[in-house]
């Protein structure tokens, strides 16, 4: 599946929505912090279980936390911390758009990811 060439908004919804997972794990990308971005000369990458993150839009604005779970399917994040209370009083975890967090540290223990970063460093 090639990336749409359509300008219309319809049909560019219908490309997300039927996105394959490799191209969807592209599409959950974060900013980096400026000192990040310097460091490995880069502006933004995949959101990934294990980084820290800054919420930096919404009710949770400047709140920072781990990420714990990254849901391909809704193209949202969840953050620890981060809850909603349901009717009958007990929290639920609150899913967040990962373009509108920072990511302020970045899990390195996986090999590839730490040579997908280490590519750019000047």
């Amino acid at each position: 599946m090639k990336k749409p060439s359509s300008k219309k908004p319809r049909k560019q919804r219908k490309w997300r929505l039927n996105a394959p997972m490799h191209r969807r794990r592209k599409m959950i990308c974060s900013p980096l912090t400026k000192e990040l971005r310097e460091k490995y000369n880069r502006r933004n990458i995949p959101v990934r279980k294990g980084d820290r993150v800054k919420i930096l839009r919404g009710e949770f604005r400047g709140t920072t936390g781990e990420v714990t779970r990254v849901s391909l399917r809704d193209y949202k994040i969840y953050i620890d911390g981060i809850t909603a209370k349901k009717a009958d009083g007990t929290g639920i975890e609150r899913s967040v758009d990962p373009s509108n967090v920072m990511i302020t540290e970045i899990f390195m223990e996986d090999k590839g990811r730490r040579a997908m970063l280490e590519r750019n460093v000047k």
